[in-house]
């Protein structure tokens, strides 16, 4: 009996499971290096509307590094890993930190518009300019300086003032202006008051029909409380009181104060921008913090619309 042939059957199933095989593993191979292309993600580009997420801290001025605005009401409230600068202006509950609503360029009419219940407005070009390219939750680092920013410091807002200076010890105060100067005192002589400036004591020396005359009272040594910084007492005299501002140039941009009435540029509030000590002086600053500083943005685009 003849032995039985080999099966041609076998060799050739393991030929064609080697081509499919191989077909298969090239076209793995060719996809790997080849990846089809997804769709493209969208980036900001000028002429769009979108909302963003920020941080806004000074990049220059002895301000460096703090925060002065913030659409994020975790930042806000956290002094700590975000310390503030002097204007800082905390807006309250976390209802009004939301994104900024920006239009991308500058053609925004004034007072922006509105999508979706969402107001786009313009910003400086600095911050807009950095957002370009940026896709939605991505987060990047803008720094610019103030001249895409808030500008030059306008020298008109500066004011230069002596860090030491006289006030009358006396004054005649008209009586139809007392009630103004001194509200709720009586002005009856041996009155004695508080002063609503210098929180020293007052006392009302004599009255008449046309006017009150008016003595201050401060002890030598007094500290006047003032916002920022000490003014103290150092000189008394039957006509004048000596009061000497306590400020060195270490306390320059670092020190914000306060003035009563209508102030320069019409701000009431100002920084301390220099102190010359050999000249006698200091600078009052009413331009606002940003102005003239290089700006830095930590910005998240969070939609597009």
């Amino acid at each position: 009996m003849a032995p039985p042939r080999p099966s041609r059957l076998v060799p050739i199933l393991f030929v064609v499971l080697l081509i499919a095989g191989a077909g298969i593993a090239t076209a793995l191979l060719y996809e790997f290096n080849h990846p089809s292309p997804g769709a493209a993600v969208r980036t900001v580009a000028v002429g769009d509307n979108v909302t963003v997420n920020y941080i806004g801290s000074f990049g220059s001025t002895p301000q460096l590094g703090r925060v002065f605005d913030t659409s994020l009401y975790a930042v806000a409230t956290n002094n700590v890993s975000y310390p503030k600068s002097l204007e800082f202006s905390y807006r309250g509950s976390a209802s009004q930190y939301t994104p900024l609503g920006v239009h991308v360029g500058g053609s925004a009419p004034s007072g922006g518009y509105s999508i979706n219940g969402v107001t786009f407005g313009s910003v400086v070009p600095g911050f807009w300019q950095g957002l370009l390219g940026l896709p939605v939750n991505h987060t990047a680092w803008v720094t610019f300086p103030a001249s895409l920013g808030y500008g030059p410091v306008n020298p008109t807002c500066l004011a230069t003032q002596p860090l030491s200076f006289t006030v009358p010890a006396v004054v005649s105060v008209a009586a139809d202006a007392f009630a103004t100067l001194y509200p709720g005192i009586n002005a009856t002589a041996g009155t004695e008051f508080t002063d609503p400036a210098y929180g020293w004591t007052d006392l009302v020396f004599s009255t008449n029909a046309t006017a009150v005359v008016v003595e201050h009272l401060p002890p030598l040594g007094w500290t006047v409380p003032r916002v920022g910084w000490p003014q103290v007492v150092t000189g008394l005299s039957a006509s004048t009181i000596s009061i000497t501002n306590r400020l060195t140039a270490a306390n320059a941009g670092l020190v914000l104060g306060k003035v009563s009435g209508a102030g320069t540029c019409g701000n009431t509030q100002f920084i301390v921008s220099a102190v010359n000590t050999a000249n006698g002086t200091y600078t009052e600053n009413f331009n606002r913090e940003v102005v003239g500083a290089s700006l830095t943005f930590e910005v998240t685009i969070v939609r597009f619309y």
